[in-house]
């Protein structure tokens, strides 16, 4: 299942080059994940309540072209791998056909004290 996020570039997300800025992306990917897990259907909130947060442990980035102001991308995200405890994504994005920025994230949960735990089963199942 790939879910699609629209971003539009704004000016300051640009650089003095006047392209993204390569932190951006990272953003970008983490905007288009936390939609992703709410339209999963996962609380996010609640979960912070119950003691549990998601956090990324790796990120493997390659920038491959730039973007530049009022550029229109699509951040795409998909699972490649679930654990017990760790949750990878595939993130590409593109300017139509164009591939901008690819990463794979790692991330897992965490509880109050810091330390990673299992992924709550209800949140396997809706991966």
């Amino acid at each position: 299942m790939k879910h699609v996020f629209p971003i539009r570039v704004y000016y300051e997300d640009t650089d003095m080059g006047g392209v993204v800025y390569h932190a951006n992306y990272l953003r970008y990917i983490e905007r288009a994940r936390s939609d992703w897990v709410r339209n999963l259907g996962n609380d996010q909130n609640a979960m912070r309540e119950a003691g549990i947060v998601w956090v990324v442990r790796r990120v493997e980035a390659d920038y491959l072209a730039s973007a530049r102001f009022d550029d229109e991308l699509l951040v795409e995200t998909e699972v490649v791998a679930i654990s017990g405890v760790r949750l990878t994504m595939a993130q590409l994005i593109r300017r139509g056909d164009t591939e901008i920025f690819r990463a794979t994230v790692t991330a897992v949960c965490i509880n109050r004290d810091g330390r990673p735990i299992r992924l709550p089963a209800e949140i396997r199942a809706l991966m």
